[in-house]
């Protein structure tokens, strides 16, 4: 069968990825076109766009709009002349929910994986999920019931991070070893985790190497985005002693003592890997407040999404360099406060459902479309 996926940034480009390659076990003539980042590349030469080309963030989004709209335009004209046998759009909404529209609008089927945030924001948003999508899959737990009061059906498999980690951590020889690879010191590692967009970046780096400055005993490293030229890091890095790696954010999370995460499926992962951590998180103040006045809920990690009250600390918006200072202090030197959180981090992961998610997501995805095209 024919699948067209579209990803429009890095945690999608994961997700699609490992999606792509259980429908390639699951349906052995499995053809795909996509938008998306090199993950997905590595799986299918079927590229049609990168993710790149719309990768922005808030009020930036509306600098860029031409790039955006021409982005779509490429992506539309593809559906329409590939005839995939279902388009299958990965989160970022404000893009994928007018690709939904379109490919519902000429008969194609739409299964909407990893559901919008709705829940937090723009719930309007449920009645175009409805409208537009033939089956919805979603990956986190507390999304079942949610979308359920809506009267919407959802597929619910667990969350594909608990394959990558667990199959990550079952070939990782170790931080030690790692470590030696890089020529790193002997010095305890504190991971920092500034996001994958350029603009998160701009805003999140700095006061986390401020941070650095302040624990002279421990090595800092960056977890550096794919898809961000190395210029950008240099200039906050050069001259700081503050280390960067690439393609390496897991092996990084596997060698942590501690971490400083920009918010998002960072946070998750770090937590699977039983990293303590300080969620961070700052943008415009113009476009805090709009977000501030439309989001429902408390807090802005997964992390503490998932379990339900407060966790890690989230540190937002105002006094960064001074909040996440003493916050790293106290997950690196009380050894009762870090192992709260990772008995917290334990009852998440046993929510996300056992290992497997990919392939048992991907399996239900070709037994739909063979029931839907019956």
């Amino acid at each position: 069968m024919k699948y067209f996926l579209i990803a429009g940034e890095a945690s999608g480009d994961l997700h699609a990825s490992s999606l792509m390659k259980g429908l390639k076990q699951h349906d052995p003539h499995a053809d795909f076109r996509f938008m998306g980042g090199d993950l997905m590349r590595s799986v299918s030469e079927g590229m049609v766009v990168h993710y790149s080309a719309t990768s922005y963030m808030l009020l930036d989004v509306l600098f860029h709009l031409g790039k955006i709209f021409r982005t779509m335009r490429m992506v539309k004209e593809e559906i329409r002349k590939w005839e995939p046998d279902v388009v299958i759009p990965v989160d970022f909404p404000g893009f994928n929910l007018r690709i939904s529209k379109f490919a519902t609008s000429l008969g194609f089927r739409v299964y909407y994986y990893i559901s919008p945030k709705v829940w937090a924001w723009k719930q309007k948003r449920v009645k175009l999920l409805k409208k537009y999508t033939t089956r919805l899959f979603v990956i986190l737990p507390f999304e079942v019931e949610y979308f359920h009061r809506f009267g919407m059906e959802v597929e619910y498999e667990g969350n594909p991070l608990v394959d990558g980690v667990d199959e990550f951590r079952m070939g990782f020889e170790g931080a030690e070893h790692w470590k030696r690879a890089h020529g790193m010191d002997e010095r305890p590692i504190v991971a920092l985790l500034a996001g994958s967009r350029r603009k998160e970046i701009e805003s999140m780096l700095p006061p986390m190497v401020q941070v650095a400055r302040e624990h002279p005993g421990y090595l800092f490293v960056v977890a550096g985005a794919p898809s961000i030229e190395p210029s950008l890091y240099a200039r906050y890095l050069k001259g700081t002693g503050v280390e960067i790696v690439y393609r390496e954010t897991y092996a990084l999370l596997g060698s942590a003592d501690a971490a400083l995460v920009t918010s998002g499926t960072a946070t998750l992962e770090t937590a699977l890997f039983e990293v303590p951590q300080a969620v961070l998180y700052r943008t415009w103040p113009l476009a805090y407040h709009i977000a501030k006045r439309l989001i429902k809920i408390n807090f802005v990690s997964l992390v503490n999404l998932i379990y339900r009250r407060e966790l890690v600390v989230e540190i937002l918006q105002k006094e960064l360099f001074r909040r996440a200072t003493g916050e790293l202090s106290r997950i690196l030197g009380d050894e009762g406060y870090r192992r709260g959180m990772k008995e917290g981090y334990r009852a998440i992961r046993a929510e996300l459902g056992e290992v497997g998610v990919a392939d048992r997501i991907s399996r239900r995805v070709v037994e739909l479309l063979d029931i839907d095209k019956k």
